[in-house]
């Protein structure tokens, strides 16, 4: 049962990745800054997802994490 459960969740996060490459090619005018933020809040959003076994909570606060994260890094001096 937890092996099932343990494929699912991978299967879960590399079609998210997936997701997430693919989506990056819609990126091409926006900003650095933009990017940062996107990239962080799809990034956030997976690792919410893995380290909270899946739950909705866990995702949406890891993709607001990430996207303040990629926001902030990249930001204009």
């Amino acid at each position: 049962m937890k092996t099932t459960r343990n494929h699912i969740l991978r299967a879960a996060a590399l079609g998210a990745l997936a997701t997430l490459a693919l989506g990056l090619g819609g990126c091409a005018g926006m900003s650095a800054q933009d990017r940062s933020t996107a990239v962080g809040a799809g990034v956030g959003a997976v690792g919410g997802a893995v380290l909270t076994g899946g739950s909705a909570a866990g995702t949406v606060g890891g993709a607001a994490v990430g996207g303040v994260i990629g926001h902030e890094v990249n930001k204009p001096k």
